[in-house]
C-alpha cells in the first residue's frame, strides 16, 4: 500500500541510507504523482546526499500538486538558500512562518540560518528579540550568541562555549564549539581554541579510517605510473566547464568568487555533480581502471546530467560554469572521461597554514573526518600532492598551478593565468571579490567579504606547539 511504500522510504532516511532513499523515493513519485509527501522525502534524501539542484526540482514538483505545503516550502526554501539564492529563501521562509505552520520552529531555524550567513544581521536581531517557539529550542544558543556578539563578544564567546559543551545534540556541539573556537583564534587565545576544538571533535567526530581514501589514490598511482593514459574520452561535452582542485581551507573560496566576477563565468559552488560522475563510474563496475570500457552513451549520459545541474545553478549570461567540489583531486580520472576539454585551477598553500585551518573549522564528521587530527589531514595532504601533479601530466588536462600566497601578494598576475586556462579575457573586476553579492556558504563567508589580504597567511605559527618534524618535508 501507499503508506508503506512511503514508510520505507522515510526508514531509509533515518537508517541514513540516502542513496536507496533516493532510488524508492523516486519510484514513488513515479507511481503516486499526487501525492506532495512523496517528494518531500525524496528532496529530503537528496538533500542528504548533496544533489541540491535535483532536491529542488522535487520539492518544486511536489509544490505545483500543494502550493501551501510547509514541509515542501521548507524544503524549497532550504535549497534555495543553499543554491546562494538567499533572498529568495528568505521571502518564502518569511511567508511560510506567518501562517503558523506545524514546521514553524524548523521553518524558523533555516530563516534564522539564511539571515545568518546572508549577513543580514539586523533583521536576525530583530527575528530573535521578537522571539517564538523556536527561541525554547536548545538549538537557538547559537543565534542567541551571534546576535549577542554585536555588543558583548565575551559574553556570547561563553555562551558558545558553555552550549558546546553541555549540548547533547552533536551537530550543535560543533556549531557552537567552532563558533566559538573562531572568535577565540580572532582574539589571540591560541591554546583555548585550539583545546576546546580538541574537545569538539572528541565529543562529535566518529573514528575515521583513511584507508579508503589510501587505496583509491595508491590504485589511481599504479595506473599513471604505467607512463599511458588506460583510458580516452568518451564525450565532448566538457567545454565551458572548470573545476577547482585542491583542498579546504587552501583559498578554493577566494579563488571562486575572484572568477565569479567575471561577466562570463558563474561560479556554482560545492556542486555535487562530480560525486555523481564518479559513483555512475563505480557503479558500472569501470572505477578507476575500467575506464577504457566506457561506453559512449554512458558517458554523454553522466556528463549530461552534470551539466543539467551545472546549468541551473550558473549566472544568467555567463558562459562557464567554475565547480568547487572539494573532492575532484580524487576524480580526475573520470571528470577528464567524462568531461574532456573540461579546465582545472589546481591552488595550494603552506601545508601547516592548511590543516590548522581544517582542524579549527567545523566540517561533515563523517565524510571529512580526516580533519579531527593533524595527523590525518597531513596523511590526506600528502596523497593529493603525489596525486594531482602526476595526473595532470598524464592526462594532458587543461590546467593552471596558483599558489595562494602568490594569488594574495599577485592577484592580477595569478588571475591572468587562471583566466587563461580558463579561455576568457581578463577582466579587473576579478580583483575586487569582496564585492561579489552572492552568498557564500563555506566556511570562508566572512573573509571573502573583505578585501584580498594577507591576514591568514602564516597563521600557523601561532599553533606552533601542535606542529612535530613530519611536517617538515611538505612544509
Amino acid at each position: 500500500m501507499q503508506p508503506s511504500e512511503l514508510a520505507q522510504v522515510e526508514l531509509l532516511i533515518t537508517q541514513q541510507r540516502f542513496a536507496d532513499a533516493v532510488l524508492l523515493g523516486e519510484k514513488f513519485v513515479a507511481r503516486y504523482p499526487r501525492n506532495p509527501d512523496g517528494y518531500a522525502a525524496l528532496a529530503r534524501a537528496m538533500i542528504s546526499t548533496g544533489r541540491l539542484a535535483r532536491a529542488g526540482d522535487a520539492a518544486e514538483r511536489g509544490l505545483r500538486v500543494a502550493p501551501d505545503n510547509a514541509q515542501l516550502n521548507l524544503l524549497k526554501g532550504i535549497v534555495e538558500h543553499r543554491l546562494g539564492q538567499s533572498a529568495r529563501a528568505i521571502e518564502r521562509l518569511r511567508a511560510l512562518i506567518e501562517r503558523k505552520p506545524t514546521n514553524q520552529v524548523e521553518a524558523s531555524f533555516a530563516l534564522a540560518e539564511a539571515l545568518h550567513r546572508a549577513g543580514r544581521k539586523d533583521e536576525l536581531d530583530e527575528f530573535v528579540k521578537r522571539g517564538g517557539p523556536w527561541i525554547q529550542d536548545e538549538r537557538a544558543a547559537v543565534f542567541t550568541a551571534r546576535s549577542t556578539l554585536r555588543f558583548d563578544r565575551a559574553k556570547a564567546i561563553e555562551q558558545l562555549e558553555s552550549t558546546a559543551r553541555a549540548a547533547r545534540n552533536p551537530l550543535l556541539k560543533r556549531i557552537a564549539g567552532f563558533e566559538a573556537v573562531r572568535l577565540l583564534d580572532q582574539d589571540a587565545r591560541f591554546r583555548e581554541a585550539f583545546d576546546l576544538a580538541s574537545f569538539v571533535h572528541k565529543e562529535t567526530t566518529p573514528p575515521f579510517d583513511g584507508g579508503a581514501i589510501d587505496a583509491d589514490v595508491a590504485e589511481q598511482l599504479r595506473l599513471i605510473q604505467k607512463g599511458r593514459a588506460w583510458f580516452s574520452p568518451k564525450s565532448t561535452a566538457g567545454e565551458g566547464t572548470a573545476f577547482v582542485v585542491g583542498m579546504p581551507r587552501s583559498g578554493t573560496t577566494l579563488l571562486e568568487q575572484m572568477l565569479d566576477r567575471h561577466p562570463l563565468v558563474g561560479g556554482i559552488g560545492e556542486y555535487e555533480g562530480a560525486f555523481a560522475i564518479h559513483e555512475g563510474l563505480v557503479g558500472l563496475g569501470l572505477w578507476p581502471a575500467q575506464l577504457r570500457d566506457l561506453k559512449p552513451v554512458d558517458a554523454q549520459r553522466l556528463a549530461a546530467e552534470y551539466l543539467q545541474g551545472a546549468l541551473a545553478r550558473r549566472r544568467a549570461g555567463t558562459e562557464i560554469t567554475f565547480d568547487k567540489t572539494l573532492h575532484v583531486w580524487r576524480m580526475l580520472p573520470a571528470i577528464a572521461a567524462v568531461l574532456p576539454g573540461a579546465a582545472f585551477v589546481r591552488i595550494t598553500r603552506d601545508p601547516r597554514d592548511t590543516a590548522i585551518s581544517m582542524f579549527l573549522s567545523n566540517f561533515h564528521p563523517r565524510s571529512w573526518g580526516f580533519t579531527s587530527s593533524l595527523a590525518s589531514i597531513r596523511r590526506v595532504i600528502e596523497l593529493e600532492r603525489k596525486i594531482v601533479p602526476a595526473a595532470i601530466e598524464l592526462l594532458n588536462l587543461r590546467a593552471a598551478s596558483v599558489v595562494y600566497e602568490e594569488l594574495v601578494d599577485h592577484p592580477e598576475r595569478e588571475i591572468r593565468r587562471v583566466l587563461d586556462v580558463i579561455g576568457v579575457p581578463f577582466d579587473p573586476i576579478v580583483l575586487a571579490p569582496e564585492a561579489n553579492a552572492r552568498t557564500v556558504l563555506t566556511l570562508s563567508y566572512e573573509q571573502v567579504r573583505r578585501p584580498i589580504n594577507r591576514s591568514s597567511i602564516g597563521r600557523w605559527k601561532n599553533y606552533e606547539f601542535a606542529f612535530d618534524a613530519a611536517w617538515d618535508a611538505i612544509g
